[in-house]
């Protein structure tokens, strides 16, 4: 439970319909499996107590007194469990109206009741024939259930005080299927995590729709969601249940079983729910009669099983990359084709390195080029050795240029920087921050002055991760007219990169391989033996580090201890814990001291859910202190 975790499950348990008592023994064997797993919230099937094909047998006193006895019994010997579970039963109230209910209890406690408000009337199981809706019970419509006078209401939320962004919400099978599911109204309210007592008999085609409708109502509640289903033991006279479990968080399914009876366990990250939540103005209205009942769990750590992708960034369905890689280079072109077309711009100048960041500039650019059906010479590349440039980075420049079917022009810095320092005072042997940054700022200018001369745009090559650590030349490679890389980071580069390397084949594909295998350096420093002397990474640290700890840190808003919590579950058989707090303290310096760059960022489109522009998904003062962060960090040291 601590970071916001909380371990969840679905459970099937094998059933006799009409059979409460052995029933009750196989929810109890379910319950305590599930709390020596670290299960803290446990959802149950629709009316498993008694099982969900019981028919007619549902109108008979016989049947609802024994699912009342198998409650107590329930309740007696689950009493120690630090567990809250939710379970489906037939309850009557004092009118003998029957409710399709959903139990919810903790250690021993019978915290209240929740029925289902959508009653379906059509197939095979028709409910309306026994059970009342419960849409309309409120906070007085109590019952007398187990010896005491239990709340029934549709409109309960049960919140856990020891970890406050964890509120419970219920709903029963058919609601999820309403126009209108209950899920909607509790969300709204504050149910980060919804559970569904189900009985969804199964025919081919059906999983389908119903996986679709729950990843979709957790993404449209912005919610964890537990889907519970009947299976086997239901009779199957003329249907069949599959007992479909299913895990999901803000429309992506975590854990799924189906045809099997036992449990499905993962864990909802409800601070990372939360944290969307604030985010949003969509959760706010009326209470709207909605009552909260507390309980508490003991506070706890829950040992991780959801997958944490190392790349979050890259698309983790592989058979949709390519579709991915496809759309995030559509959607780059196409903000760089309307600049083009508003500043009626004939010509786009690229500062074309040889390196991974410029190589995909130019790709996007022709890409806008080819979207316009202009000529792709009217792209300038510009490679502009200096001190630090390699024969390797110069060629792939040259070559990428001509395999794309661009202008090119080379234009030596060397003796415009010399002359710089000669005017400045710099000795070419103090090889500091003013050496390297000289040359960056002499890059840019040319840049700028052959835009000029030819009615052009400079199109900026930097990416979202060196934005994030601000590794970038202030007024140097930091500045131009629209930047195409401003929301992809560096992991993503290379993966598009790959992708068109991938695609396109022949001699531009061994190009871009070469490029891809060339160690990222601003290449600012003297070879050494011809060869690049200055490793980014070496400097800043591991990029995949670096775009791992941008997305929790920011898109998502953890803290340093849960980042790197993630991190070590994540890269601790590549980084041990000393060299990831290395980094992630470095990460949090950087980004806290450089957000003056960011303040002042050129116009480029945003691809993916997190961007760092000025005008849009990042707001952040230039001065704010980094000293929270770092003492957290320092607390973990």
């Amino acid at each position: 439970m601590r970071d916001g975790f909380i371990k969840v499950a679905a459970g099937t348990p094998k059933i006799r319909v009409a059979d409460c008592d052995y029933n009750a023994g196989q929810i109890i064997a379910l319950m305590k499996e599930a709390a020596a797993q670290g299960v803290k919230v446990l959802a149950l099937p629709e009316l498993c107590v008694t099982g969900y094909t019981c028919g007619d047998l549902f109108l008979q006193p016989t049947l609802l007194d024994g699912a009342e006895r198998a409650l107590e019994r329930i309740l007696e010997e689950t009493a120690e469990l630090d567990l809250l579970t939710a379970l489906g039963l037939p309850v009557r109230n004092t009118n003998q109206k029957l409710y399709n209910c959903a139990a919810v209890m903790h250690k021993g406690e019978l915290l209240g009741l929740v029925p289902k408000s959508s009653i379906p009337n059509y197939g095979e199981f028709y409910e309306a024939r026994w059970f009342a809706s419960g849409r309309n019970c409120d906070e007085e419509d109590a019952v007398w259930l187990c010896g005491e006078w239990v709340d029934m209401s549709p409109r309960r939320l049960f919140n856990c005080y020891t970890l406050p962004e964890l509120t419970i919400g219920i709903e029963i099978c058919e609601d999820l299927w309403a126009a209108e599911p209950p899920s909607g109204a509790l969300a709204r309210v504050g149910a980060t995590l919804m559970l569904n007592l189900s009985a969804s008999d199964e025919i081919a085609g059906k999983a389908d729709y119903r996986r679709a409708l729950v990843t979709g109502q957790s993404a449209r509640c912005v919610c964890g969601y537990v889907y519970a289903d009947a299976g086997e033991g239901e009779s199957s006279t003329d249907l069949v249940f599959s007992g479909h479990n299913m895990i999901a968080e803000n429309g992506t399914l975590l854990a799924e079983k189906r045809f099997s009876t036992g449990l499905t366990i993962s864990e909802i990250d409800v601070g990372r729910l939360a944290h969307e939540r604030r985010r949003m103005n969509t959760f706010a209205a009326p209470s709207d009669g909605v009552v909260t009942l507390q309980f508490n769990l003991g506070l706890t750590d829950t040992t991780l099983t959801r997958p944490i992708s190392p790349t979050p960034f890259i698309p983790s369905d592989e058979s949709r990359r390519g579709e991915r890689c496809e759309e995030i280079l559509t959607i780059a072109a196409l903000g760089l084709k309307k600049r083009l077309e508003h500043t009626n711009a004939p010509c786009a100048v690229v500062g074309l390195s040889g390196g991974l960041d410029s190589t995909l500039a130019i790709l996007i650019t022709a890409k806008a080029f080819d979207l316009l059906g202009r000529d792709r010479k009217g792209i300038l590349a510009v490679t502009m050795p200096c001190f630090g440039t390699t024969k390797r980075t110069r060629s792939n420049a040259e070559l990428l240029a001509q395999e794309l079917g661009t202008d090119f022009l080379e234009v030596n810095i060397g003796a415009a920087v010399k002359q710089h320092f000669a005017d400045i005072g710099q000795s070419m042997e103090t090889q500091d921050v003013t050496f390297e940054n000289a040359q960056a700022r002499e890059r840019t200018q040319v840049l700028m002055d052959l835009a000029n001369q030819r009615g052009g745009l400079v199109i900026g090559t930097g990416d979202l991760s060196e934005l994030a650590l601000g590794w970038a030349t202030y007024n140097g490679d930091h500045m131009s007219m629209y930047a195409v890389n401003a929301s992809i980071p560096k992991t993503l580069v290379r993966h598009l990169v790959a992708w068109e390397a991938h695609q396109r084949g022949g001699a531009i594909a061994d190009v871009l391989r070469d490029v891809l295998d060339t160690p990222v350096s601003p290449e600012l420093l003297p070879p050494k033996d011809g060869q690049i002397a200055q490793i980014t990474e070496d400097l800043v640290g591991p990029y995949e580090l670096h775009d791992f700890y941008l997305y929790y840190a920011i898109r998502w808003g953890f803290p340093p201890r849960k980042v790197l919590r993630l991190a070590q579950r994540t890269f601790g058989g590549r980084y041990d814990r000393e060299t990831l707090l290395k980094w992630l303290n470095n990460f949090y310096r950087r980004f806290f001291s450089q957000q003056f760059k960011r303040s002042c960022l050129p116009d480029g489109p945003k691809v993916g859910s997190v961007a760092l522009s000025p005008r849009g998904d990042w707001r952040m003062p230039s001065d704010a202190a980094a000293k929270l962060w770092l003492d957290e960090l320092e607390a973990l040291s």
